[in-house]
This record gives C-alpha cells, sequence and structure tokens, in this order.
C-alpha cells in the first residue's frame, strides 16, 4: 500500500497540534511536521513524530520542501492548527489541488482591520473600532469612544497584545507598545496598524462553525482585567434558545461574509445588551482545549472533522452523546512558584468528582506570575457531567485544588483553605 502524508505547517505546542498528527495516523496517512524549529514541539519527539526544519516564515522554501516530500510519496492534505500559519498552509493546499480553504479568504481574515471593515460592511455587529497607524491617532480614536477601550494588535492569537486601557495614557502607552513589535512570538512579521475598539461587558461566548454549519455554543470565561485571558470553557453553553439561535445566526452570517465556508471556525462574540457582536473570526480549530470538550461532551471528533476535510473526505458531525464539559485553567493570582512535587497535587485535583483530567504545564520550582495571555496558564482541569451546573461546579473544584501547586510569598487564609476545601 502507497504512504500517502499530512503535511502539518508548525502547530500549537499543546493541545489539539498533537491531536491533528495522531488523527491522521488513525486514518491511515503519515503526518509530517515542517517547522522552523522543531525543539518548540516535545510532543513530536515523545510520539516520534516526523519532522522537516524548514523556514515556515517563507513560503518558497515551504513549496520546496513540499516538492521534496511529494517526491517520496503522495501528499494526501496540508493544514495547520497554529492561527500563524493558516494563510501558508491554505495558499499550499491550492497548489497542490488539494483542499483546503480559500487563501485569499483567510489571508484576510487573518487582519483584525480588515475583517472588520468586511463584517461591517456586510451588516454582521461588531464593536465600533478605529485602525490607526500611531500613538497619536490611537490616543484620538480612543478620546472619541466612551473609556474604557480595547488596544489590540490587528493579528494576533490567544488574546497576546491585547488589553483594556482606562484613560487615554494607558491607551498611549500601550498602543506605542504594540506599534513598536515588528515581530510576534513565532518570529513572524507584523503590521504597523493596531485596533482601537468599543469594550462591550456583556457575556462573551464562541461558535464552533464546520464549513457554514453551527456545531455548537461554547460560553466563555475571562479572567482579571485589564487582560483578557480565557480562563475556563463550559461545552454546550447554557442558554435559552432565542439567543443561542442568535450567536449561531450570526457567526455563519460573519463566516460567509468572510468567504470562508471550508472546514473549521472559531468565532468569538459578546453581547453588547442582548445582541451578538462578533469579537473576531479564526479560520481554524479552535484552541483553550475546545475540541476536547466537544468531543467528551456531544461525541463531535472536531480535530478528526478536520483532517478528514484536509484528506477530501466527509468529516462526521454527528452528534453522539448529550453530556455537558467544562474547563477551568489554572493562572496565578500574583508572583509564586511551583512546588517541588507537583504529583500529590495532581492526583488530588483528578480525584475531585467528575473531574476526567488533570494536568500542569510547568516543571516543579519553576517561577510563575500573573498571566498576560494564553502562555501565563499553568495548567488545567477538565470535568464531564450529565448538567451543565455539575459540570462547571466540579472543574472550579478541581483547579482550586491544583492550585495548591503554586506557593505565593503572602497568602491569604482563604487561598490557605481553598484547595481543601475543594474536596470535600
Amino acid at each position: 500500500m502507497t504512504e500517502h502524508l499530512l503535511l502539518l505547517i508548525e502547530s500549537n505546542t499543546t493541545g489539539t497540534g498533537r491531536l491533528f498528527a495522531r488523527r491522521a495516523a488513525e486514518l491511515g496517512v503519515t503526518p509530517v511536521l515542517l517547522t522552523t524549529d522543531p525543539a518548540r514541539y516535545p510532543y513530536a519527539t515523545e510520539d516520534a513524530l516526523r519532522t522537516e526544519t524548514v523556514d515556515t516564515a517563507d513560503q518558497g522554501r515551504i513549496r520546496e520542501a513540499a516538492d521534496r516530500l511529494a517526491a517520496e510519496a503522495p501528499i494526501a492534505g496540508v493544514l495547520t492548527s497554529s492561527e500563524y500559519y493558516v494563510p501558508a498552509a491554505a495558499a499550499l493546499a491550492s497548489r497542490l489541488g488539494l483542499p483546503g480553504p480559500a487563501a485569499s479568504a483567510v489571508q484576510a481574515c487573518r487582519d483584525k482591520s480588515e475583517q472588520r471593515r468586511t463584517l461591517a460592511a456586510a451588516g454582521v455587529g461588531v464593536p465600533g473600532f478605529a485602525v490607526v497607524e500611531t500613538v497619536g491617532a490611537a490616543v484620538s480614536a480612543a478620546a472619541a469612544t466612551r473609556l474604557p477601550v480595547v488596544v489590540k494588535p490587528v493579528q494576533g492569537s490567544g488574546s497576546l497584545g491585547v488589553r483594556l486601557c482606562a484613560d487615554l495614557d494607558e491607551v498611549a502607552a500601550h498602543a506605542r507598545t504594540l506599534l513598536a513589535t515588528t515581530a510576534n512570538e513565532r518570529g513572524v512579521a507584523t503590521p504597523g496598524r493596531i485596533l482601537v475598539e468599543e469594550y462591550l461587558t456583556g457575556a462573551e461566548f464562541s461558535v464552533e462553525v464546520f464549513g457554514t454549519e453551527a456545531v455548537v455554543t461554547v460560553a466563555k470565561h475571562v479572567g482579571p482585567l485589564p487582560a483578557f485571558v480565557e480562563v475556563g470553557h463550559d461545552v454546550p453553553a447554557a442558554l435559552p434558545g432565542d439567543l443561542e439561535r442568535a450567536l449561531r445566526r450570526t457567526a455563519v452570517r460573519a463566516v460567509e461574509a468572510l468567504g470562508l465556508g471550508w472546514g473549521a471556525a472559531h468565532v468569538e462574540l459578546r453581547l453588547d445588551g442582548t445582541l451578538p457582536k462578533v469579537i473576531e473570526v479564526n479560520p481554524r480549530l479552535a484552541g483553550g482545549m475546545i475540541p476536547e470538550l466537544v468531543r467528551r461532551a456531544c461525541g463531535i471528533d472536531l480535530v478528526r472533522a478536520q483532517v478528514l476535510a484536509a484528506l477530501g473526505r466527509p468529516p462526521e458531525l454527528e452528534r453522539g452523546v448529550y453530556g455537558r464539559a467544562s474547563i477551568r485553567f489554572l493562572t496565578a493570582d500574583q508572583d509564586g512558584i511551583l512546588a517541588p512535587d507537583l504529583t500529590d497535587v495532581t492526583a488530588r485535583a483528578g480525584a475531585v468528582p467528575d473531574v476526567v483530567e488533570a494536568t500542569l504545564y510547568r516543571g516543579p520550582g519553576e517561577p510563575v506570575g500573573p498571566a498576560a495571555d494564553f502562555r501565563g496558564r499553568l495548567g488545567h482541569v477538565i470535568a464531564v457531567a450529565d448538567h451543565p451546573a455539575q459540570a462547571a461546579r466540579a472543574a472550579d473544584r478541581g483547579v482550586a485544588a491544583l492550585a495548591a501547586a503554586v506557593s505565593y510569598t503572602a497568602l491569604t487564609p482563604d487561598r490557605d483553605l481553598l484547595p481543601e476545601e475543594a474536596l470535600t
């Protein structure tokens, strides 16, 4: 039998990146990770995943690598689980005549300023916004908007660089920082533009769309301001029917307006009163372990569906179970250090009734601090139950137990009691 390859252009470092490769192998194709730095992905060594060192910031180098690999075995598909490389994966798939999203659509979608303009022109609700290129323009835009405002890059992922600014001095300081940044954490060049946008205070959700079908609505929990770190998700969101339909309808309209409609899209929304408004559309599968929650709660494997779509096979989106799943991420309140022995902590968190997974991302003795973006998350707990409140309570209790992993220089009495209380 002839070997077929699935090319994975970079990856997220945890979670679904590893699952993409595993699902490919389960479906009978050989995953190959194209990456600038294989050491970024410890799971590749652990899983004996084939890697090819390529300058993934250079599409010419990616094409050359693909041509070399195609001489060895047929390439059956191209994917990425990293938002930064969706345009590169789409362009390569198009060049090879393989399934994928429209390269021009995902390229435009990655620019949040262009995305906002397109959605607004199509009548899809979005927050008020301004696109600026100087600190002065950022301050002027904020002055014309009700404070506080959100200031963020036009390209990014995982809440990187997103900040709530309470006054014009904070706007100027954060705009100056963002505009001085010429490359993101992956070394990819960033545009010299930022967004200043209206701050919506309503509840936050995401809708996971596949093609043009709204698969599931997710309730999101965000950590302390001024950062916007996602610290939890509930799947499916417990919502009245009319609000659920409005969120799903808005998400699908956004996907269609942007010219997407192939594979997965992660649509983030906030309520403005009772009206859903689109914060952003990500032309990729959700992060934050949301696909794993969907699998556990609904029996729908979105990672497998995305791999199947890339291979030109029908995705499998039929709901198989009717449960509820919640995840809570551990973050630090202040500077601290992880305990020298973490085994007992994760075991205790995992022993909370209805908790099915408890893990830490850092090693013993590592220093930690408050999370400014997703990279500041220290671990997570997943709970599964029959009812939404039951799953959410179990996840809350599990992450409280996991918090015993962190030692602080000045603990409050309540903080001391939380891990013990979580087990009662």
